[in-house]
């Protein structure tokens, strides 16, 4: 039986030098307290999500957005999950509101029904 060691080892030596996700700020800067980053503004794309909503859609909603996906591969040429779908589209809908305001196109849905 294999020790938990074997099971979770690396199987690759890293290929290059370690990245890390914040550069390491200026000495003259390190002291000062620096503004929290804003978060970047844009879909998230291809990458590890840590948090998770559930949304419940009727089946005429569920084959629009698999219609949209299957046109986003067939006559677009990109391979995209529905969840990437909802991201972008979610991202879209979210800086009109903030761009638009009453004017936004979400405002004017919401008010409808």
């Amino acid at each position: 039986m294999p020790a938990a060691d074997d099971l979770f080892r690396p199987t690759a030596e890293p290929s290059g030098p370690a990245v890390r996700a914040v550069p390491d700020p200026p000495a003259d800067l390190a002291t000062e307290a620096a503004p929290a980053p804003e978060p970047p503004k844009g879909p998230s794309g291809r990458v590890r999500h840590d948090e998770k909503i559930t949304v419940y859609v009727t089946s005429t909603e569920l084959m629009e957005l698999e219609r949209a996906r299957l046109t986003l591969r067939g006559e677009h040429g990109l391979a995209v999950d529905r969840g990437r779908v909802v991201r972008a589209a979610l991202h879209l809908v979210l800086a009109e509101l903030e761009a638009e305001g009453e004017g936004s196109a979400l405002v004017r849905r919401l008010r409808e029904s």
